[in-house]
């Protein structure tokens, strides 16, 4: 029988006598992480209630469009952050590989059947939903280079590192064809922190520097929206940075406490309000005091994560969640900044506030692994 006990505020809690799956769950994983994802999706609801109206109305929809369907797609994120978080490791593990392997399939098939947008072939349409396969994948695929460097720590013989290069070769010839610089450069950076805290040796610092340099170059020279970003990031006068401009004039509209939820202007004119650039739409509506406490939560979230595996003895669940989390924190990073004309413009969402269905499933899907590998005990259950 289930044992549960109310908290003096009313919330509902397992007492620490219970021993069904839910009730060790409750007593293991880590809830303060859990509430400030939580507070991320209500960050999340609540702006795309706000942005996302005029742009549905711009493109002939129902003004709550955006807002039932990412309404859904947090209600997905939440189960499916809970139900990856009830795993043990070796689940992880086991669906991690998997998913990767599934997901390198749907890349290869991507260019041959998906559906060009703005330039880029990145989607698979299935029937009314559309599914981007390079979300997927990073989650993934931090799960299948974390194992493999393990092996390799493991047993000598085992070419885990060989294996794990090969494979980050693959992923970024895949996202490359798309293109998807952003996506390459996201996997690419977290891949490079998992194998230096795997001992990467610091020879290959350099290598893995250089060659990162050189696929950013070339696809400067190669790609032209790539090249035009840059070139727009450097000099402003040199192209149309209409975006940039109104994301920027949002922020100095919303001053220290903000316009009020629902005043904002600038989700009447920018094309990815709800999305690309919803963090310029909270610094409107709500200012720079709400700003500064979504940067502290995504700040907060990462940090505990790595407090968790400071003691951690398993290789592997240390390189998972270091891998997870920088890839988290890193697309937030890259959001924010772009909002606010620090790098050139990727085109990334901000994780569990932007409106997207790929992206929240999968941000779900690894912080949901996280918190199963942080739980009290994992390592030792592998």
């Amino acid at each position: 029988m289930i044992n549960r006990a109310f908290m003096p505020d009313g919330a509902l809690a397992f007492s620490r006598q219970d021993t069904s799956v839910l009730g060790h769950w409750w007593w293991t994983v880590d809830r303060w992480l859990l509430a400030a994802l939580i507070l991320l999706m209500g960050f999340g609801a609540l702006l795309v209630m706000s942005a996302s109206p005029p742009v549905a109305e711009r493109i002939g929809a129902d003004s709550f469009h955006f807002i039932y369907r990412q309404f859904f797609f947090l209600f997905a994120a939440f189960i499916t952050l809970i139900a990856v978080s009830l795993m043990e490791p070796k689940w992880i593990r086991r669906c991690g590989v998997l998913g990767f392997l599934a997901a390198i399939a749907i890349l290869i098939a991507t260019p041959f059947f998906g559906t060009e947008i703005k330039g880029a072939t990145r989607w698979i349409s299935l029937g009314p939903v559309s599914l981007q396969p390079s979300e997927f994948l990073k989650p993934c695929f931090a799960i299948m280079a974390a194992w493999m460097f393990e092996q390799s720590r493991l047993d000598p013989k085992f070419p885990g590192n060989v294996v794990n290069i090969g494979l980050l070769c693959l992923v970024i010839i895949l996202l490359m064809t798309q293109p998807d610089l952003g996506q390459t450069m996201l996997i690419t950076v977290a891949w490079s922190a998992q194998f230096f805290v795997a001992g990467l040796p610091l020879a290959l610092v350099s290598l893995l520097a250089c060659a990162g340099l050189s696929i950013a170059i070339a696809a400067y020279f190669i790609h032209p929206h790539v090249k035009s970003r840059v070139d727009r990031f450097l000099d402003p006068s040199s192209g149309d940075n209409y975006q940039i401009e109104r994301s920027m004039e949002a922020f100095r509209n919303g001053g220290l406490y903000g316009a009020g939820p629902g005043e904002g202007s600038v989700k009447n004119v920018l094309p990815d309000a709800h999305s690309d650039f919803i963090f310029a739409v909270a610094g409107e509506e709500f200012g720079l005091l709400f700003c500064l406490a979504i940067v502290v939560l995504f700040v907060f979230a990462v940090i505990r994560g790595l407090v968790r595996i400071s003691g951690e003895k398993n290789l592997f669940v240390v390189l998972a969640v270091s891998g997870l989390l920088v890839q988290f924190g890193l697309q937030a990073i890259v959001n924010m900044a772009s909002s606010l004309q620090l790098i050139p413009p990727k085109g990334m969402t901000l994780p569990f506030i932007s409106y997207g269905g790929s992206s929240t499933l999968a941000l779900a899907i690894g912080m949901g692994a996280v918190l199963a590998l942080t739980r009290k005990g994992s390592g030792t259950r592998l």
